[in-house]
């Protein structure tokens, strides 16, 4: 919608689950990847995004909880933590032979959370589809001291910036 680009939105089926010894950033990155290419596979004259998001404490992959009580278990790991928010972005076209990635880090500080705020958050929010349990362009904003990215987009899980290069190199006008 910001970027005023008609396109409609499928789910692909993907196994989210981390590879053994992998980073949160591969995680990231595999995942994107995977989804952009799943319904590229299914639309092959469509131009693809596909995106994903890991949260990396110190090497630890933190995807979806899924439900309340893993969402408490995270933010409370979050809780006083700087960490990374890895956002990766794939653009695939199989007819136009295109495929580009980018990762898009954005560092975040978690305030010291005390369980009530935990909890209270929780039940405004239902953040349970979202990485970390923080959903930034709503109330988990109260939960951070800080963000860090050249791309603030990215922590709210398509990092539009990259999104725009790379639909400009398959030469999708934008304007």
């Amino acid at each position: 919608m910001r970027l005023r680009i008609p396109f409609d939105v499928i789910a692909p089926h993907v196994d989210e689950t981390p590879l053994s010894g992998e980073s949160p950033q591969d995680l990231a990155r595999r995942l994107a990847h995977s989804k952009a290419l799943a319904v590229a596979q299914a639309h092959p004259k469509a131009l693809v995004i596909g995106s994903d998001q890991v949260v990396n404490l110190v090497g630890e992959c933190l995807g979806k909880p899924g439900n309340h009580e893993k969402a408490i278990v995270q933010l409370r790991k979050l809780s006083g933590q700087i960490v990374s928010f890895e956002t990766a972005v794939s653009v695939i076209s199989i007819d136009a032979h295109f495929k580009a990635q980018e990762l898009v880090s954005v560092k975040v500080k978690f305030r010291d959370l005390e369980d009530s705020e935990i909890e209270s958050y929780l039940r405004a929010e239902t953040p349970y589809d979202c990485a970390g349990s923080a959903k930034s362009e709503g109330l988990g904003i109260t939960l951070l001291e800080f963000i860090q990215s050249d791309d603030p987009t990215a922590l709210i899980g398509l990092p539009l910036i990259s999104t725009c290069n790379m639909l400009r190199q398959a030469s999708f006008k934008l304007n």
